[in-house]
């Protein structure tokens, strides 16, 4: 890891801060571009959103416009008082005819009420308000309710409480100056232990399993044998070994599968399902939008969350001003070398913008064109070999951008909402010498798994030679490697009582 910072420091050093600002501009998702956008309207009145643009030009009928040249002369200069006689106004003067702002994309896929649309967000408590809203129902003294207080802080977001009594109760000596004990600490975990959700606040897996057990068997259900089942086969039952448990507690076959069945209904992870969600991770905002219109693909970008920028009319005024006065004193000389380096901030950001959207484009097109049959007919199978330097050919980008743009980026289909490196994968020779692509095996592998019995699950090798007989050319290696991508588990984990 320290080899691989080293190499992306020495990288970053080679470029300039704007072409360090530009890579990171890339990389921020559709989700998160109106906060950056806003963070720049903040720090730079130069720059204002234009309320008045047009709504249905054409962004993409003109060329970007090139700044560079501009902003390596100003660079050049050093920003102190020195450099006042050096000061070129004149292309501050002039509008730019829409050249700055025209960096808007096509909104095709929006009609007017569906900008006035708002997304539905769950409004929930949160996992720790509902925790604590249930210490009203105990009997506590102010010193057990902070202790209990921070237990429920401690518990993590599966509602696991993976620290031990010992830590807790120094915690409390050494943050919040509360003198307790183990077995007080532990008494008050007993009792959160009792709050809904069954199993919440448990040390590990096997006491969340025996805590909704023993709440079941309290509401008088039968449920004895799989109590004893866990406390002590729990190994074997993780491993599966069903023999050694219908042995060990001498049942027939339909006593252990009722007992595996009352086992298996229990909730690994009792607080999965409670609290607050995170927005950003709860809904995907797509960056772009892939239609099929009679057979002819058509992508758009998402433009929501990028306003319509321009240069300040305020500040083009101020230049003007300063233009027409014959006599400039030092501190009119202060102030217009500050308009002038807002401006070019301003206007490097939009043209930022612009080159950021122009890239997002021609990376997803080449990558709409190379799966071209996919998103006409959302068959994975069909899915063609692709790798980063593919597309970086056909777009002629640094393959290091076409990464950023494939891992940060979603594209929404008539087939769903996909990550654009899910479209990315090697390639696998069949029998005819054709290259097909190890996404397409993993989705044929996929489909053999959940068809299989799973009484008698397929092991890798005979997964391996029922691939082979299709035609494709796999190692028994390979084929296990795949089935963890998949997080699809071994044959025996796999094993059900049926």
């Amino acid at each position: 890891m320290a080899l691989g910072q080293s190499l992306q420091q020495k990288l970053l050093q080679k470029l300039s801060p704007q072409q360090i600002q530009l890579m990171k501009l890339l990389q921020v998702p559709t989700a998160n571009l109106e906060e950056r956008i806003k963070e720049e309207l903040e720090a730079n009145p130069a720059l204002e959103v234009d309320e008045e643009a047009h709504k249905d030009e054409d962004p993409y009928a003109d060329e970007f416009s090139d700044n560079t040249e501009e902003a390596d002369s100003y660079e050049e200069q050093d920003g102190s008082v020195d450099d006042y006689d050096n000061i070129d106004v004149t292309e501050y003067l002039h509008d730019d005819d829409g050249e700055i702002a025209e960096y808007k994309t096509r909104e095709d896929n929006y009609s007017d009420d569906d900008d006035n649309r708002q997304l539905p967000i769950k409004n929930e408590a949160s996992f720790y308000d509902l925790m604590v809203s249930q210490l009203g129902l105990l009997a506590l003294t102010d010193q057990q309710r902070k202790i209990a207080e921070h237990i429920i802080g401690s518990i993590d977001e599966d509602g696991y409480l993976r620290r031990d009594t010992p830590a807790l109760v120094d915690d409390l000596a050494f943050r919040q100056n509360i003198d307790t004990t183990v077995e007080e600490v532990d008494d008050i975990i007993a009792k959160i232990q009792q709050f809904d959700p069954p199993g919440i606040g448990a040390r590990d897996l096997p006491e969340c399993l025996l805590l909704q057990l023993r709440r079941q068997k309290a509401e008088g259900k039968d449920v004895d044998i799989a109590i004893t089942a866990i406390e002590k086969y729990f190994d074997e039952f993780t491993k599966k070994h069903y023999e050694k448990i219908q042995r060990g507690l001498g049942l027939e076959d339909g006593e252990l599968k009722e007992v595996m069945q009352q086992i298996i209904r229990l909730n690994p992870k009792p607080g999965g399902n409670i609290g607050s969600v995170n927005k950003a991770e709860s809904y995907v905002v797509p960056d772009f939008f892939i239609l099929n219109n009679n057979g002819k693909l058509e992508l758009t970008l998402n433009s929501r969350n990028a306003p319509e920028l321009r240069i300040s009319e305020g500040y083009r005024d101020m230049m003007k001003e300063y233009s027409r006065g014959t006599k400039k004193d030092k501190q009119q000389k202060e102030a217009v070398l500050f308009i002038k380096q807002k401006i070019d901030a301003a206007k490097w950001f939009i043209d930022a913008i612009k080159q950021r959207q122009h890239t997002l484009l021609d990376t997803m097109g080449a990558i709409m064109n190379h799966q071209e049959e996919f998103f006409l007919t959302g068959d994975e199978t069909s899915l063609r070999p692709m790798i980063l330097k593919d597309i970086a050919e056909k777009t002629h980008l640094d393959i290091s951008t076409v990464s950023r743009v494939a891992n940060s980026k979603f594209v929404q289909t008539e087939f769903g909402t996909y990550r654009l490196k899910f479209f990315f994968s090697e390639s696998l020779s069949t029998d005819s010498g054709e290259e097909v692509s190890t996404r397409e095996v993993k989705k044929i592998l996929s489909d053999m798994i959940e068809s299989e019995s799973k009484k008698h699950p397929l092991s890798d090798e005979k997964l391996t030679e029922l691939l082979q007989d299709k035609g494709y050319n796999i190692a028994r290696r390979t084929v296990a490697k795949y089935r963890e991508q998949l997080n699809i588990p071994v044959a025996r984990l796999r094993k059900e009582l049926v």
